[in-house]
């Protein structure tokens, strides 16, 4: 890509706060984008080349949305906690095979996706984002939903298409979480926690494409409790 197309990138980007270069091959996150860490809100590099990030990514303190699925990500620098007004971080397609801890300094954090990467357990540390809203893992190397999910503040968390055998009970104690999705996994019925039937707040569990047909949750203890929440849920949204 020319130096004139980025230059006019840059100068809309001061104006408008937002910086969008998609699809073009890039092979490293632009260093002219140090001159806009004042300016810019949002900035989406998608299907690039884009192997690490800079130090510099520390910079932007005004960032509320960083977009970069479909590159080559292999790690996440320490920098990256330093945006304290990031509300969306979505890093789907790479090849992340963990987060550092410095994404739980992420306080404004609302939507983290982290789908289709290498990821072999549940990130930690994340309980600290008091905000969190969604976060999805889909698409990963994940085998088990461990305790320390109780932690965690989401409304809505997408575990699709892992290798999950385990599901802890702790997940019931998770206060704010609606949604659980575990379609497509390595679950067994007796995996399954009566817990997050009968205590837990979830009213959307999907469990299709496991090692069980999903009519036979029906039989379980605390079903018709779930299923009140479900449909009450679904009355309001109708």
């Amino acid at each position: 890509m020319g130096n004139s197309a980025l230059k006019a990138h840059l100068e809309t980007s001061q104006k408008t706060g937002v910086f969008q270069l998609t699809g073009k091959g890039l092979p490293e996150f632009p260093e002219e984008l140090q001159r806009l860490t004042g300016n810019l809100r949002t900035v989406d590099l998608s299907n690039n080349k884009i192997e690490a990030l800079p130090p510099f990514i520390g910079h932007f303190l005004h960032l509320k949305s960083l977009t970069i699925n479909a590159n080559k990500l292999t790690s996440l620098p320490s920098e990256l906690g330093k945006l304290k007004k990031l509300e969306t971080l979505s890093l789907n397609g790479n090849q992340l095979q963990s987060l550092p801890a410095c994404v739980g300094q992420l306080k404004a954090l609302r939507t983290l996706s982290l789908s289709g990467n290498q990821l072999r357990e549940l990130p930690g540390g994340l309980g600290t984002l008091r905000h969190l809203d969604v976060l999805d893992v889909s698409k990963n190397r994940i085998q088990a939903l461990p305790a320390e999910v109780a932690e965690l503040q989401a409304i809505e968390i997408n575990l699709n298409q892992n290798q999950i055998s385990m599901v802890s009970p702790e997940v019931s104690r998770c206060q704010r979480l609606k949604v659980l999705r575990l379609e497509e996994n390595c679950l067994e019925l007796t995996s399954i926690p009566i817990s997050i039937l009968t205590d837990s707040q979830v009213s959307l569990l999907s469990l299709e494409g496991n090692l069980f047909e999903v009519k036979m949750m029906r039989d379980l203890e605390g079903y018709d409790k779930y299923m009140e929440r479900f449909t009450a849920t679904k009355k309001k949204f109708a």
